[in-house]
């Protein structure tokens, strides 16, 4: 029986000079017959994750079964066997060779294993006739639909009969009706013996699924003291992490500080009183894209994304990031009343141009 066991999966890679961790100590188990969905946003580590359970991709840290096969720990003929046995994989963009037909597309993994002609030519022709494709099978790719092509696709991925099938967002390029058809077909495919794990976006695949798996982790509700205190050198969020809080600077100062690959950090910004920072991950329900530490003795004001969103005004540059028509608020505080101000950085913190003075005014 094939199940699927995932451990304390944790996957890095570097960016330019930055590390991204877009799965972090993921933990999963599912059984042969069902049909699993990862589902999330783009950049949620669901195609991250289908390329760890094919060994194209080695994790960080944690470890994959398959049955009774490690995979994480596989190297060489072993891997190699594993791919070409063991799992079978739906590429997104079909990955179909233009030159050959839909036959020989199919037949071509059968061809480099040294099956011969004949017995990989029947074997095609058997699985393009499961995939209701028997009367299209001399057809090249570009004589081919979208829907047509993904169910080539899939035949292929069926050549050796996997128990493991994985399928990389199998309807984003596929019309309404296609889709239908395309569904059908991958949910006949989850039934004994065969466990079928698909990455997609596409909230209509929910209801056929066994399992559902949210990559996109849900946020832990922060709700701390409106103002909070951190000493020099205390972590505000870190790296990688999810919040739901924006910040901004009451008294001291915070460093904005970014990992880089080398293992060493760069510090991208400071931010001073009356300057906010981390606004980008709760707002786009993205990780945070960077570490926050107190540089000195400091005090923050939280914001929920409600509350950051009453509070922001007439900056054009974050007018269309929050969706809403802006004017600018001001900020109390025990000494008195002063501006929000914005850094004129590009990552976490920004800060808005002055206001023109009133006709009559001084300049300072």
């Amino acid at each position: 029986m094939t199940e699927l066991k995932i451990k304390d999966l944790t996957v890095e890679y570097a960016r330019g000079d930055y590390i991204v961790r877009p799965i972090d100590s993921l933990n999963l188990t599912a059984s042969t017959g069902e049909l699993v969905l990862l589902l999330g946003p783009s950049g949620c580590g669901k195609t991250t994750l289908l390329s760890c359970l094919a060994g194209i991709l080695s994790p960080q840290s944690g470890s994959i079964h398959v049955g009774d096969i490690s995979v994480t720990e596989l190297e060489g003929e072993a891997l190699g066997a594993y791919r070409r046995h063991t799992v079978g994989i739906c590429f997104q963009a079909f990955n179909l060779i233009s030159s050959l037909t839909a036959l020989e597309n199919v037949a071509a993994p059968l061809r480099a294993a040294g099956v011969s002609h004949h017995d990989s030519k029947k074997k095609a022709t058997e699985l393009l006739e499961t995939v209701s494709l028997s009367e299209r099978m001399h057809h090249k790719p570009g004589d081919l639909s979208g829907g047509q092509q993904q169910r080539v696709a899939i035949a292929r991925a069926l050549a050796w009969d996997p128990p493991l099938l994985l399928a990389d967002e199998p309807t984003a390029h596929l019309d309404y009706v296609q889709v239908e058809s395309i569904l059908r077909l991958i949910r006949e495919l989850a039934t004994p013996g065969r466990l079928v794990v698909i990455a997609t976006h596409d909230y209509r695949m929910v209801p056929l699924a066994d399992r559902v798996i949210d990559m996109a982790p849900q946020l832990t509700s922060e709700q701390p003291e409106r103002r909070i205190g951190f000493e020099s050198g205390e972590i505000i969020f870190l790296q990688g992490s999810r919040g739901d809080l924006i910040y901004i600077v009451e008294q001291g100062e915070v460093e904005i500080v970014r990992q880089r690959a080398d293992g060493g950090e760069e510090i991208v910004a400071t931010v001073g009183p009356g300057e906010y920072f981390g606004e980008l991950g709760p707002l786009l329900g993205f990780p945070r894209a960077a570490t926050a530490r107190a540089r000195a003795t400091t005090v923050l004001d939280s914001y929920s994304v409600h509350d950051f969103r009453q509070l922001l005004g007439d900056d054009p540059r974050v007018g269309k990031l929050l969706g809403t028509a802006a004017k600018a608020k001001l900020l109390r505080s025990s000494n008195g009343k002063r501006k929000l101000r914005r850094l004129s950085r590009p990552a976490h913190v920004k800060r808005a141009a002055p206001k023109t003075p009133a006709r009559g005014a001084k300049r300072k």
